[in-house]
């Protein structure tokens, strides 16, 4: 019997870009779309609060990992360190910013605040933090499991606030070092090469594992509401704040990312492998991420989302998200915001 074909999916060259880590950032940012666009629903709909549990379950960690994927664990040099300030630090001051001034006009009362970031840019404060200590922790014998346990213990310490999103960036490390240790490992090469029978095999099995998860959410949503599911999935505050003040509160958490371990593998197995129509619309997830937010600002402030709403509007906002991920990871979006999400400000810089 004949050995089954292998498909004709070669081993990237060093410095290339492989379209499966530009599928993955699509689909993850357009899932970040979709939590942000669905929040407003969670209060009065079993069936939005299910969805929101489904895609907050990994659609973060997948977000964070894929980010990490990306990192260099090796000491900055000079250009590095003006890439943080200029892809970072520059639209972390600029888009709040821009989001100051907003609440100032909508409230009536100037408010700038730069300590507590504004709705999503808690991930660039993040990820500053994560890129500088990324080559520290690689020196370690065990990063993954440090930063699990940081991720762990920082529950337990309400002191860890929101300021600078510190508690998010130490709740979410370990899918950083995640994403990292993936591409220190034969991950993507082994993947890109496995058989067609192989890829289906073990597509089927993610495919179940997602099914087994929307089945478990599905069976009792009101349970998971009275639990506080959400809020343990958003890796955000101490566990005494949500009203886990047990000792074992930090199993919640280490549940939490041994799940979406699990998930952020089977999400990858799912990607497709090989240039598809949006893998290029994957090289501008920032833009998505930074912009989407004002398009879904005067929706949710609207009132439109409030109240009782029906199943048909948790479907228009779902499609809704995919097309704000579409549009603005168009060229054209690109090139007339690029001064405010990649600003290059040279002036900035001591000549060298």
């Amino acid at each position: 019997m004949s050995r089954p074909a292998t498909p004709a999916v070669a081993r990237p060259a060093a410095g290339t870009r492989v379209p499966m880590w530009d599928n993955a950032r699509f689909i993850a940012i357009t899932l970040v779309v979709v939590g942000h666009a669905i929040l407003k629903l969670i209060a009065e709909s079993d069936t939005a609060y299910g969805v929101y549990l489904f895609v907050y379950a990994f659609h973060v960690p997948v977000f964070v990992a894929v980010a990490g994927y990306f990192a260099k664990a090796n000491p900055p040099g000079v250009k590095q360190l003006k890439r943080i300030v200029t892809d970072l630090v520059l639209p972390y001051f600029i888009f709040e910013a821009i989001w100051s001034a907003i609440h100032s006009i909508r409230t009536g009362w100037l408010s700038v605040d730069f300590v507590s970031p504004s709705w999503t840019l808690w991930f660039l404060l993040a990820l500053i933090v994560w890129r500088v200590t990324l080559p520290y922790l690689a020196l370690l014998r065990f990063p993954f499991l440090i930063s699990v346990a940081v991720s762990v213990a920082c529950g337990y310490l309400p002191g860890v606030g929101g300021d600078f999103a510190l508690n998010r960036t130490l709740a979410l490390l370990p899918f950083f070092v995640l994403g990292w240790k993936l591409r220190q490992l034969p991950f993507t090469a082994i993947w890109l090469r496995a058989s067609t029978r192989v890829v289906w095999v073990v597509r089927a099995g993610a495919i179940a594992i997602f099914g087994v998860l929307a089945l478990v959410i599905a069976l009792d949503v009101p349970l998971w509401r009275d639990l506080k599911v959400r809020r343990v999935l958003l890796y955000e505050q101490a566990y005494p704040e949500f009203g886990y003040d047990q000792w074992w509160a930090g199993a919640l958490r280490l549940a939490a990312i041994a799940l979406a371990v699990v998930l952020i593998v089977a999400f990858l197995t799912l990607v497709p492998r090989r240039t598809t129509w949006f893998s290029p619309l994957g090289r501008a997830t920032m833009y998505v991420y930074l912009l989407h937010t004002f398009v879904l600002y005067p929706i949710r402030e609207s009132g439109l989302l409030d109240g009782p709403q029906s199943d048909l509007l948790l479907v228009a906002m779902i499609l809704l998200s995919v097309l704000i991920a579409i549009v603005l990871s168009q060229p054209i979006v690109r090139r007339i915001f690029r001064p405010l999400v990649e600003p290059r400000a040279r002036w900035l810089f001591a000549e060298r």
